[in-house]
């Protein structure tokens, strides 16, 4: 992270997801490397016009959810927050602060988005832990102890389900 500040977890929290990204493989990077230091220009297709970038964000908001998903995602993030009565040992061990409310709210509609993307009309359970470690990693903090245990948010996450 040299050259960059990290955020603090106020900040982090308004981002939907964490996505981890690897390096690219050597022959991507030497594909970047010939795609970018040339004079050529490059013309750009859109794929979508803002309008629908709207409009498919308001069709994924119109999609149902069932109480008993919309019940999971709360219970999923509340379990994370070391103080709750529905955290386990593992969570009251590894973890210093659990996920807030927008992590619900953005377990459901990351779950309605993969829902639809797999031709589904409504989300279920598996389509909200489908989404939950790109949801969840940056939403968690680990304590000193799961840092010098080895211990991932990933890890972590998985023990959720």
């Amino acid at each position: 992270q040299e050259g960059t500040y990290p955020l603090p977890e106020a900040q982090l929290d308004r981002f939907m997801f964490a996505i981890k990204l690897e390096y690219p493989s050597f022959a991507e990077e030497v594909q970047v490397v010939k795609s970018t230091t040339t004079d050529n220009s490059v013309k750009v297709n859109p794929l979508f016009t803002a309008q629908e970038i709207i409009d498919f964000q308001h069709l994924i908001r119109r999609i149902p959810v069932a109480d008993n998903v919309i019940e999971y995602a709360v219970t999923l993030a509340s379990k994370t927050r070391p103080d709750n009565l529905l955290a386990t040992d593992f969570i009251k061990n590894y973890l210093d602060w659990g996920a807030g409310p927008r992590a619900s709210q953005n377990l459901i509609l990351a779950a309605k988005t993969h829902a639809a993307l797999n031709g589904k009309y409504s989300p279920d359970i598996e389509d909200v832990q489908a989404v939950a470690t790109g949801i969840l990693r940056h939403r968690i903090i680990k304590n000193y102890k799961a840092d010098a245990e080895g211990i991932s948010e990933e890890m972590i996450i998985k023990k959720l389900f």
